[in-house]
């Protein structure tokens, strides 16, 4: 177990520098990290688990609960519940924890001043940044900015990172068709507060089919994963283009795939062309995979493709990286696969997860003409500026995003020699893609049964979309956290 944060100090960071080692260890940030599981309940959740769920219920809605935490016990990659249970994680709390459980180098860096200062004085950072502020960026979020963004605009969420883009894309669309300099007009000001045109122009934003993008109002306008996200709530009637239905193995069925996105880019480009007549479409967001849809693929050429048809019809591209982003697919950003050139880059890149700051990343061409336009109080959080500055310190240092495609391409192959025995198992993906690996299952039944197995057996692994399993571990995930994995995933195919 851990120190607890109230006991004081704890013992300095063993970070080994890379220089002086071959090959990264969890061991190198978590050298009391446990080296197996341990279940010893009948199920998971087991009953003290359910007693506090049972609890929370009178105050808060506990059924999406998978298990109640121990955090203070849980240590690196392995996950403790509140019945002692010890699992392997590689889910990672949907896939938001870049290196483990209390990493002794953010630990230390909880007792900083400047951290605690930063914790008990939120400020409202539109209108009062700390004196570091620049300083914190700078040397922190902005030291990954994708290629061609300059700009960086932090918020509160991924779902506020998304609604931000869509704001900021729709000010710059309407700024574009009123020229240089031009103000509002007195018209555009008074329709505006009756949500009529011209000042609400009739604008829309471009999704994908199975995409996933939020649950606030605008972002769960374009969300297409799960219909019990969206029943009930007034939506935008903004338009969704197809998403290839993509066959696996890959090599397999090469002709089908090329044909299934050539039909996809047509219809995604007929709908920008007829929009413009009634309902323009000012942005148009992607996921680099379709995570919570169902972690679909399509290739780097139909991205690509994505991007340039809308640059050709003068709608801006949002890449939506706040699941695939900071290494987990082993490029830090996973669009940096699609070989875009220059002058391709996105218009905005949008994050949170594992950087567990949020926020968008632009140019200057789309920051909005006047102050507070793109405001609200908080504006993103110090605390998690400062601890993302630190989170990538240590992936640098260690070279985790290699170390997570290295991982990566050494699971995707014992898998699929794994699952070459199991016919129940279909359409294994993530080749190339890092840790970012998922699967299918016959039906969802099947699926909820193995993922409810492999709790019994020690893993907390999660799903997406009706029949898929997706793999979400940290960066510091390696080989022995992957035959762990792998003797489990074995054990509870056995037992389906």
């Amino acid at each position: 177990m851990l120190p607890s944060l109230r006991l004081g100090p704890v013992r300095a960071s063993r970070i080994v520098p890379l220089a002086t080692r071959r090959r990264f260890s969890s061991l190198d940030l978590f050298p009391d990290e446990p080296k197996k599981t341990s279940v010893h309940t009948d199920a998971v959740p087991g009953p003290k688990s359910k007693q506090i769920s049972s609890r929370i219920d009178h105050i808060q809605d506990p059924r999406t609960h998978v298990m109640v935490v121990d955090y203070g016990a849980s240590n690196g990659n392995f996950i403790v519940d509140a019945d002692s249970n010890t699992l392997l994680d590689v889910f990672a709390q949907i896939s938001s924890i870049a290196l483990g459980y209390n990493p002794p180098p953010l630990l230390d860096l909880a007792r900083s001043d400047d951290f605690v200062r930063a914790a008990i004085n939120r400020p409202a950072l539109g209108s009062f940044p700390p004196v570091k502020w620049a300083e914190w960026l700078e040397g922190g979020m902005l030291t990954v900015k994708p290629k061609g963004l300059q700009h960086l605009v932090t918020t509160l969420c991924g779902s506020s990172a998304n609604e931000t883009a869509f704001k900021a894309a729709c000010m710059a669309y309407r700024a574009r068709e009123r020229g240089p300099g031009a103000n509002f007009t007195k018209e555009e000001m008074e329709s505006c507060m009756e949500n009529k045109a011209p000042g609400s122009p009739n604008l829309s934003i471009l999704s994908f089919q199975y995409g996933f993008h939020g649950r606030l109002f605008g972002s769960l306008s374009a969300t297409r994963s799960k219909a019990i996200h969206k029943v009930d709530v007034p939506a935008f009637d903004w338009p969704a283009a197809p998403f290839p239905n993509i066959k696996y193995p890959l090599e397999e069925n090469e002709a089908h795939n090329k044909a299934e996105e050539i039909r996809c880019l047509k219809a995604y480009e007929k709908i920008l062309i007829d929009s413009k007549s009634t309902k323009p479409v000012a942005a148009v967001i992607i996921e680099p995979i379709l995570s919570e849809g169902g972690d679909k693929h399509a290739s780097p050429a139909f991205f690509r493709a994505l991007r340039l048809i809308a640059k050709e019809h003068g709608v801006f591209f949002i890449v939506d990286e706040v699941q695939t982003g900071v290494g987990a697919t082993g490029t830090f950003w996973a669009h940096e696969k699609w070989g875009l050139k220059e002058g391709e880059q996105p218009d905005f890149v949008t994050f949170s997860k594992k950087m567990q700051a949020a926020g968008v990343f632009h140019n200057l061409e789309t920051r909005p003409n006047a102050p507070y336009r793109n405001y609200n109080t908080w504006m993103g959080d110090p605390m998690r500026a400062i601890q993302a500055k630190k989170m990538l310190e240590v992936i640098k240092s260690h070279n985790l995003v290699e170390h997570t495609r290295k991982t990566g391409d050494m699971l995707y192959s014992r898998l699929e020699d794994l699952f070459s025995g199991h016919p129940n198992v279909k359409a294994l993906r993530g080749k190339n893609n890092g840790t970012f690996i998922a699967w299918d299952f016959s039906t969802p039944a099947e699926r909820d049964r193995f993922l409810t197995r492999m709790r019994a057996n020690g893993v907390q692994m999660g799903g997406c979309g009706d029949m898929s399993v997706r793999l979400r571990p940290t960066l510091t995930f390696g080989p022995s956290h992957a035959e762990i994995l792998l003797e489990a995933i074995e054990k509870s195919l056995t037992e389906l």
